[in-house]
């Protein structure tokens, strides 16, 4: 009987830690639509809720986890480089894949990419729409490319994918 409350206990700290992680991840992502910031201590919490959520994995099992992200964090520093992505947002991918693990970096991968798509098609539409002007208008193209995308709004709902996936798997 005690193994079975032991079992129970840590599945309710696992979604206990899995629901957390999305209303930090929801709140990141707003924080990046309204000032294209995100918090540093917030995208620590999202993966150090990961910690919480791995409890009693295997070490090898956490080691690709980590590799996952490390890669993602090596991916998205590139694009940070070439100026195409916010330090935060690189941060942000780092914390989203960690959660991930090798398993389901690519379909979070997609769901960031076409989430990403879509705010940068919309961001150019809003633009054209207030200011009149066509979306291929070079004056519209450059506000965007100034004040960016919120790319933390893709990374936050492939980061929700990431923390649930595994979960609806096992359904």
């Amino acid at each position: 009987m005690l193994a079975q409350q032991d079992i129970t206990e840590k599945h309710s700290m696992q979604y206990a830690a899995k629901s957390a992680a999305c209303l930090v991840l929801a709140s990141l992502a707003l924080s990046d639509m309204r000032s294209r910031h995100l918090p540093t201590r917030a995208v620590l919490l999202v993966a150090c809720l990961y910690g919480v959520d791995a409890e009693g994995v295997s070490l090898f099992s956490l080691a690709a986890h980590v590799a996952t992200a490390m890669i993602a964090f090596l991916a998205f520093a590139l694009l940070f480089r070439f100026g195409w992505m916010g330090g935060g947002d690189v941060k942000l991918a780092a914390a989203v894949f960690l959660w991930t693990g090798p398993a389901y970096a690519w379909p979070v991968f997609f769901i960031v990419s076409c989430c990403g798509l879509f705010l940068g098609i919309a961001a150019l539409a809003i633009h054209s729409y207030r200011h009149r002007k066509t979306a291929d208008s070079p004056q519209s193209t450059q506000h965007v490319v100034q004040h960016g995308v919120p790319y933390g709004v893709a990374l936050a709902v492939g980061g929700i994918a990431a923390i649930w996936l595994p979960v609806l798997n096992r359904l």
